[in-house]
């Protein structure tokens, strides 16, 4: 992924004057050197204090670095020098929930997409596959808004053709599972015996409140089961508000909130831990969908 948006960008900047880079270290190798393209070192307030200054003097910024690095650390700059100065920007992180643990606890970040969430005037996208990334990053670049866009070392094995909107992947009639970006592949593997009805999703902020409805209103029962690969429970709420005129289950599957894992393992290890391997999304989805509310 990070390779399709490093190329993308690079591309976007030879036709577009506003677009300028932000650094701290990360990626410097795999940008060329241009006059646009600036890295402040290891100095992730700094990081985002200057994309906002650039935003001021009317560039687009293009800000990424390692996802703690860049939403955790420098979170008071992205709320007050983007959020609260209202300029445009687009964050790009790398790295997401836990997909290289031998760097340890520092380099994981589940609770990138809820604190973004805390913020107005955020978009927030997660793609599932590198093919997916160009379509994203290239709107991006063209817009004048504040995006976040989540990149991940992981893969879906095919790619959804991106909208702002959630994609049907299977109708079904127990219910509907919404699997944000890279959980598709284990999600469709893990309810393959289910009637169920599958939304891929990979604009997260504004959530698709009208698809997840639209959904429902095609199952016997609406219940609802939520996978994402960040901190559990993100998207609850707006999954709450989607349907809040509608009698409802929902159960949330994510990186979980009652356990620090402190052994590093692999990424398949924390996938396991988090119930977010195919045995897990399975036990979860039979419990919903195999005893529905009468």
């Amino acid at each position: 992924m990070r390779e399709v948006f490093v190329s993308t960008v690079q591309d976007a900047m030879r036709t577009d004057p506003r677009i300028a880079v932000v650094l701290a270290e990360i990626s410097r190798d795999v940008f060329a050197p241009h006059e646009r393209v600036i890295n402040v070192g290891i100095r992730e307030q700094a990081l985002v204090g200057v994309g906002s200054g650039l935003a001021l003097s009317g560039l687009r910024p293009v800000v990424h670095t390692y996802a703690p690095f860049l939403v955790e650390r420098p979170f008071e700059q992205i709320k007050l020098d983007f959020g609260h100065q209202d300029v445009g920007g687009l964050l790009v992180s790398i790295g997401a929930s836990y997909d290289a643990p031998v760097w340890g606890r520092t380099h994981q970040a589940p609770g990138d997409v809820a604190l973004f969430d805390t913020l107005p005037g955020w978009t927030v996208v997660v793609p599932g596959h590198p093919d997916e990334v160009g379509p994203l990053v290239s709107d991006a670049l063209s817009r004048d808004d504040r995006i976040y866009i989540r990149l991940s070392l992981r893969s879906n094995t095919r790619t959804v053709p991106v909208t702002p909107a959630a994609t049907r992947i299977r109708s079904g009639r127990r219910g509907v599972i919404v699997s944000v970006g890279t959980t598709l592949d284990t999600v469709l593997a893990a309810t393959a015996d289910l009637d169920v009805t599958v939304l891929y999703a990979t604009t997260v902020r504004p959530f698709d409140a009208a698809g997840l409805r639209a959904a429902v209103s095609g199952v016997d029962h609406a219940d609802v089961l939520l996978v994402e690969p960040y901190l559990e429970g993100t998207s609850a709420h707006e999954v709450t508000v989607a349907l809040s005129d509608v009698p409802h289950r929902l159960r949330s599957l994510g990186v979980r909130r009652d356990a620090e894992l402190r052994a590093y393992g692999t990424a398949d290890d924390h996938d396991a831990a988090h119930e977010l391997d195919v045995v897990g999304i399975a036990a979860a989805a039979h419990r919903l969908f195999d005893h529905p509310v009468v």
